[in-house]
C-alpha cells in the first residue's frame, strides 16, 4: 500500500528524518507516536507530498509518488489544527472541497450526520470552536470513501461522545480494509484502536511492532506502559 524506503530530510542543519523505511499495509490501524520534533510531521507531509525528501522514495499502491498528485484523492487527511477560509461557512467549504475532488457521488456522510453538520451548515469558519472546526476536518476526510487515511492528533478537542463517535467509525474503516495512520499524545486511546505502533526518536524509527507482539514482550496490558518499559530498558 504505502512504501518508504529510506527517507532523509534536512532542515538547515537539523535532520528532520534519518534514514526512514516502512512498509504500511492495508487493513492496519497504525499509532504514529513519539516526542515531539521526532520526525512525525515531516514524515506525514512527504507521505501527502507537501514536502520532497532529499533522499528515499515513497511508493503508493507499488508507484513512486514523485511528480505525481492523482493518488491524493485516495487519501483522506485529517490535519491537527484545520485551516479554512474564516470568510466561508462550513456548507460552502465542503461544497468547495467536493469541486475541487471533482466527486459528488458514493459520499461517506456518516460524520456529516452523527455531528449533526447540516445544522451548523451557516456557520462562518471563523465563529467556530476549535472543536467544531475539529468536526469539520473529520467529515472532509472521511467524506470520499478513501483508501488510506491519515489521522493528526484526530479528537483534540472533541467532547467525550463525539471522540467516541469518531473512534467507532475509525475502527469501522479498519474493518473495511483501509490504512489508518494515527497520530496521537493521548496514548490511553489507542488501546483497543489500533493494531501496530510505529515510534519515533530523533528522525528515526526506533520501533515498529505489532501491538500483540509489544504487548506480550513487555507483559504489559497498556500501550503506554508497554512503549515506557521498552524505552527504559534501552536506557
Amino acid at each position: 500500500m504505502i512504501e518508504i524506503k529510506r527517507i532523509t530530510k534536512h532542515f538547515g542543519k537539523f535532520t528532520a528524518l534519518n534514514n526512514v523505511s516502512l512498509n504500511l499495509q492495508k487493513g492496519e490501524c497504525i499509532a504514529l507516536v513519539g516526542p515531539n520534533g521526532c520526525g512525525k510531521t515531516t514524515l506525514i507531509k512527504i507521505i501527502l507530498g507537501l514536502a520532497l525528501p532529499d533522499e528515499g522514495e515513497v511508493f503508493f499502491n507499488g508507484k513512486n509518488i514523485k511528480n505525481e498528485f492523482l493518488y491524493r484523492q485516495n487519501i483522506g487527511y485529517m490535519p491537527q489544527v484545520g485551516r479554512y477560509p474564516e470568510n466561508m461557512n462550513i456548507g460552502q467549504i465542503i461544497e468547495m472541497i467536493k469541486q475541487i475532488r471533482c466527486s459528488s457521488k458514493n459520499l461517506d456522510e456518516t460524520l456529516f450526520k452523527s455531528f449533526n453538520i447540516e445544522t451548523l451548515s451557516q456557520k462562518q469558519m471563523r465563529t467556530l470552536s476549535g472543536g467544531t472546526t475539529q468536526k469539520v476536518s473529520a467529515v472532509l476526510a472521511f467524506l470520499f470513501n478513501p483508501e488510506v487515511l491519515i489521522l493528526d492528533e484526530p479528537t483534540a478537542g472533541l467532547d467525550v461522545l463525539s471522540s467516541e463517535t469518531l473512534r467507532k467509525k475509525i475502527i469501522l474503516e479498519k474493518e473495511k480494509g483501509k490504512l489508518i495512520i494515527i497520530t496521537s499524545h493521548l496514548l490511553s486511546e489507542l488501546d483497543d484502536l489500533v493494531s501496530e505502533l510505529i515510534f519515533m526518536q530523533e528522525g528515526k524509527i526506533f520501533f515498529h511492532k505489532k501491538i500483540e507482539d509489544l504487548k506480550t514482550e513487555t507483559s504489559e496490558t497498556k500501550i503506554s506502559k508497554a512503549i515506557a518499559k521498552v524505552l527504559k530498558n534501552q536506557e
